[in-house]
């Protein structure tokens, strides 16, 4: 090996040392694991105060933050939060519904990944650490799923159960993706994908939203298996013709957008980007 080469490669390895982040820029989520970005956790919530000691007991706490999205709520939600978790960052919501929850929540965040769960103990915060790894391996958009091995749910009705697999099928025909699951709202991605997903709508079509506009942006999509729970206290908001017909519109609605063709450059701009 010549001396040219020897130098070359131990300048290109003291290079790749540099740029790795210093120590104190790691987070440990194990005794055998540690990762350098930051994690923020939005939980969209409206009076699930007799829930959220059970969903913040399973929450990391290696998290960064935890932005708490509260939608109007009439009880003791946000003041039971900031008990539980003293550095908590609340929005309060100004519109309605969990699509308009969450995306008021993604603008509040600081992490360069972004996490979302369920304020009604369906999903367990233990789960996080799957996502963050799917996404530090290289994914751009992770995915939570029921349907894979390792997933499940104790709360799919038939007529839940029944009504994802036929919206599931046709995104899937009309977009050409894969997915195992379409109506969950267990999902993680990089903060630097938000102007990408670009949510517009106010309910529970937000996840088949983003599961769209993520697929049609190019992102790299992996599955994770979860396990939904039953809502531990309360009602749920979910109703399923009704949000379901909404996913339906949303569907359409974005296939509709993908379709239209792109609007030719007027012959001013054409001289214009030929222009020196």
């Amino acid at each position: 090996m010549s001396p040219e080469i020897t130098e070359q490669s131990v300048k290109s390895q003291f290079a790749t040392l540099r740029s790795l982040p210093a120590a104190d820029r790691y987070t440990a989520l194990g005794p055998h694991l540690a990762v350098a970005p930051t994690v923020s956790v939005v939980i969209p919530a409206m009076n699930e105060a007799e829930n959220l000691p059970h969903v913040f007991a399973t929450l990391p706490q290696w998290v960064h933050e935890v932005v708490l999205v509260d939608g109007h709520s009439t009880d003791e939600t946000v003041a039971v939060a900031r008990r539980l978790r003293p550095n908590l960052r609340v929005v309060h919501q100004r519109g309605r519904g969990k699509g308009d929850a969450l995306a008021a929540g993604f603008a509040a965040c600081t992490g360069e990944i972004i996490v979302m769960i369920d304020a009604d103990g369906s999903t367990d915060g233990r789960e996080i650490i799957q996502f963050v790894s799917t996404l530090v391996s290289g994914a751009d958009f992770a995915k939570g799923s029921r349907y894979i091995p390792g997933g499940g749910s104790d709360d799919l009705t038939f007529s839940r159960r029944l009504g994802n697999t036929v919206l599931r099928t046709l995104v899937n025909w009309i977009y050409g993706t894969r997915y195992t699951d379409l109506c969950y709202g267990y999902n993680a991605f990089w903060a630097r994908h938000l102007p990408v997903l670009d949510l517009d709508c106010e309910g529970f079509e937000v996840e088949t939203l983003m599961n769209i506009r993520a697929a049609q942006a190019g992102l790299r999509i992996h599955e994770v298996p979860s396990h939904e729970r039953c809502r531990i206290h309360g009602e749920s908001n979910l109703r399923a013709v009704r949000d379901g017909l909404r996913v339906l519109r949303t569907i359409v609605k974005e296939w509709r957008r993908s379709a239209r063709p792109e609007p030719a450059p007027t012959p001013a701009a054409a001289a214009d980007q030929g222009a020196a």
